[in-house]
């Protein structure tokens, strides 16, 4: 019997540690007090289990080395930075001006508010990387708006949540960096095979928001003429986009002797600060050149998006690590603060404090984690996982399949940095045993871990969203009607569908695997590398002699001189 549990004490040790979150206690002391409990069975195990169990007091005395390992993490570093910027820029008013000036922008065609809100989410998802950040936001703004013009309360819904979750895809987000720490991989590479998914699923909400355009047309209409403010100037705007493609890649074509790879971003750069300057100048000094629509659009959009730029595209263009890159973010978010005069001392307060609580929370996790995982190890838990997963059917495929079902399930009711820190790394022997890229890997389970931020009953997105939805009747404000509130079966019924797509994003991911492995850049070809060695060359000695060459070796026998004879 006793060998029996010997032998079975890390599932065991498994099994109380979910039995412990599904209770409630917090995670973090749920895994230490796991780690130490099983740790002091199984020394006492050990000398009774037939060799199963070989645990003694003296390895404690390297966990030491394992939290420093963590509180010194030049990765981890990057979440307090990240978090600081989405909150500064959340208390800044740069989702309001988004969400109003997209808005009207495409106010004049069906579904233009929900188009706006899948949009602005996914700059949000790119300046900020937080998905609390986002919903709310646009909770606070959208959903009044979308409610008084008579959208469907569960399209409504669903968008404005779903559209916040793609903070945890779309770089630089906070999952991508913990996944990348956990599976021992860079979290640049994490983020350039994170960004055409995260595009691609982008594309996929507005489609679906498209067919209910074409089939419900009366869930989504049009915004009334009198309340687009902004007025025409759709040519205007084209024509201004059209000037920055022709800048650009003028500028691309000029920079690509000099910088390379480099230079479509470096043309890109250029040709928005040019297209930008002279909107700014044309407002400033009275010009009329462009529409109130077309000046309002660039004045709004390019600032977040030189600040995606200094974040994503230093790190891209190799200029920054993440960490790096996470600091000039913060600074960025500040300036944008300070700019639009809505830098206080409160703010500035609150976004440290929210910074703090974060950041302690998860390295009481990872405390936590690490105590966890060195009985677990001790155990030979992570052969019994390996074991496990190697055995399913279908190969690689099949291992997938059942890593991407078990994460759903465990989305239902934890957060993605409990199974982050827990499920993850046990996910790396049985990954590298069937030959899959971790960095498609990470990638496949942040697009999983996204659908836990919609998923009943814990789902923080619909959490967020219920918080700032109204629960009770209340009279608009502009039309002075009465509106009802939105219920919490309205906002788990909108999000059903967009889970959906977000499941089906997991299965393209899995079957185009380049969508991701792009991150590696073009392979190369073994047949087709030649080698030229140059020719020697002689070097002419100052005494007008000529001295050794250079090139090939000279592969002769070696000049030895006379022989020598001894006497």
């Amino acid at each position: 019997m006793i060998e029996l549990i010997a032998h079975n004490l890390a599932p065991i040790m498994f099994i109380s540690l979910i039995g412990f979150l599904l209770l409630g206690y917090p995670v973090a002391f749920s895994l230490a007090a796991n780690g130490l409990v099983f740790y002091a069975i199984g020394v006492w195990l050990t000398p009774i289990s037939g060799g199963e169990i070989n645990l003694t007091w003296s390895l404690m005395g390297s966990m030491k080395e394992r939290l420093w390992g963590v509180f010194s993490s030049d990765t981890l570093l990057a979440i307090p930075f990240f978090t600081f910027m989405g909150i500064i820029l959340e208390r800044s008013g740069m989702a309001e001006d988004l969400l109003d000036t997209v808005g009207q922008l495409f106010g004049p065609i069906r579904g233009g508010l929900a188009y706006a809100v899948v949009l602005v989410g996914a700059l949000l998802a790119a300046t900020t990387g937080v998905v609390a950040a986002s919903v709310i936001a646009m909770g606070l703004i959208s959903l009044p708006i979308m409610l008084r013009y008579g959208y469907d309360r569960r399209l409504a819904s669903g968008v404005i949540a779903a559209s916040g979750t793609l903070a945890q895809i779309i770089p630089p987000s906070l999952v991508l960096i913990v996944l990348a720490d956990q599976l021992g991989r860079s979290v640049g590479d994490m983020y350039a095979g994170a960004i055409v998914p995260g595009l691609i699923l982008t594309g996929f909400y507005l489609l679906y928001v498209v067919m209910i355009a074409i089939l419900r047309p009366s869930w989504v209409p049009a915004l009334p003429v009198e309340v687009r403010t902004l007025g025409n100037g759709v040519t205007s705007l084209m024509v201004a986009l059209a000037a920055l493609m022709a800048i650009g890649y003028g500028a691309h074509v000029w920079l690509y002797e000099t910088h390379g790879a480099n230079a479509d971003i470096l043309g890109a750069t250029v040709g928005v600060l040019v297209i930008y300057f002279y909107t700014l100048a044309d407002k400033v000094m009275g010009l009329n050149t462009m529409s109130r629509l077309a000046q309002q659009v660039i004045m709004v959009l390019i600032p977040p998006l030189a600040l995606i730029f200094l974040v994503l595209g230093t790190i891209f263009i190799g200029l920054a690590t993440p960490t790096d890159a996470g600091a000039m973010g913060a600074v960025g978010a500040l300036v944008m603060a300070f700019l639009k005069r809505r830098l206080s001392m409160s703010v500035l307060t609150q976004a440290l404090a929210s910074t703090t609580r974060l950041s302690a929370f998860v390295m009481f996790i990872l405390i936590g984690a690490r105590m966890f995982s060195l009985t677990f190890y001790a155990l030979n838990g992570h052969v019994w996982v390996e074991e496990l997963l190697t055995a399913v059917p279908g190969g690689e495929i099949g291992f997938l399949i059942v890593i991407n079902i078990i994460l759903f399930i465990l989305g239902c009711f934890l957060d993605f940095f409990e199974i982050a820190f827990i499920i993850v790394p046990l996910l790396i022997a049985p990954a590298e045993a069937f030959g899959i890229d971790l960095i498609w890997l990470g990638v496949i389970i942040g697009m999983n871990l996204q659908t836990s931020f919609l998923t009943p009953p814990f789902g923080f997105a619909l959490f967020y969203l219920r918080s700032v939805a109204a629960k009770v009747p209340y009279i608009d404000k502009v039309t002075g009607l009465r509106m009802e509130p939105v219920k919490t079966t309205q906002i788990y019924a909108g999000a059903f569908w967009f889970i959906t797509i977000q499941v089906v994003m997991i299965a393209v991911v899995i079957l185009f695997p380049q969508t991701v492995m792009h991150y590696k850049g073009t392979p190369v070809d073994p047949s087709t590398v030649e080698i030229k060695v140059p020719p020697p060359t002689t070097i002419l000695t100052p005494g007008g002699g000529t001295g050794p060459t250079l090139g090939a070796p000279n592969l002769g026998a070696p000049n030895l001189g006379p022989p020598v004879v001894n006497p």
